[in-house]
């Protein structure tokens, strides 16, 4: 595989990390370097090593898994978009503002955005192509774009002020949804 080809791959696989980074970096309005660099590392980490894991399984564990896969991917994003979307209804002493960049958020994010990836590595397995070298430009590629993301969700919060949280949750939602119907369609 070519290397224009296999960025192209990587951008869209990217695409879910990013938009959830910017979810994520609007709803924390002022991210740190620490939870910055959590969600790039882990995004980019979990797009590396869904494809590995894909080409390792082969086809008798992602056809096992793919008929539900997008239904864990949405219920994944809901539940934490969901949860946004309720806290932007709390008075501001009420709100509890969850950080996205730990724990189960952050694994929850992590795998919901990087289901796809596990088909792509099962594809590179059929076509007989190595997995190291893509898995790593994938990684690369989805870490840079959710630390682009995160940094321009903090520049939208501005901009959106209190709504953020609301929009950030239906985001994810939405994110959830474009999933299920691209692999029911």
């Amino acid at each position: 595989m070519d290397l224009l080809t296999l960025i192209v791959i990587a951008i869209a696989l990217g695409i879910d990390a990013f938009a959830v980074s910017l979810s994520a970096g609007a709803y924390l309005v002022k991210a740190d370097g620490r939870q910055t660099f959590r969600l790039s590392f882990h995004f980019g980490l979990f797009q590396a090593l869904m494809p590995i894991l894909g080409w390792l399984a082969g086809t008798t564990f992602v056809s096992m898994i793919e008929t539900v896969d997008h239904w864990i991917a949405f219920m994944l994003l809901a539940i934490i978009g969901g949860r946004m979307i309720y806290n932007s209804f709390q008075g501001e002493e009420q709100r509890i503002r969850r950080d996205v960049t730990k724990g189960w958020s952050l694994v929850s994010l992590s795998v919901a955005t990087s289901i796809d990836a596990l088909a792509v590595g099962l594809s590179l397995a059929m076509i007989s192509e190595g997995i190291f070298f893509p898995a790593l430009v994938i990684g690369i590629v989805a870490a840079a774009m959710s630390l682009i993301g995160i940094r321009l969700g903090e520049r939208i919060s501005h901009i959106v002020g209190t709504h953020m949280e609301f929009i950030g949750g239906i985001v994810l939602i939405l994110i959830g949804l474009k999933i299920v119907i691209e692999h029911i369609g």
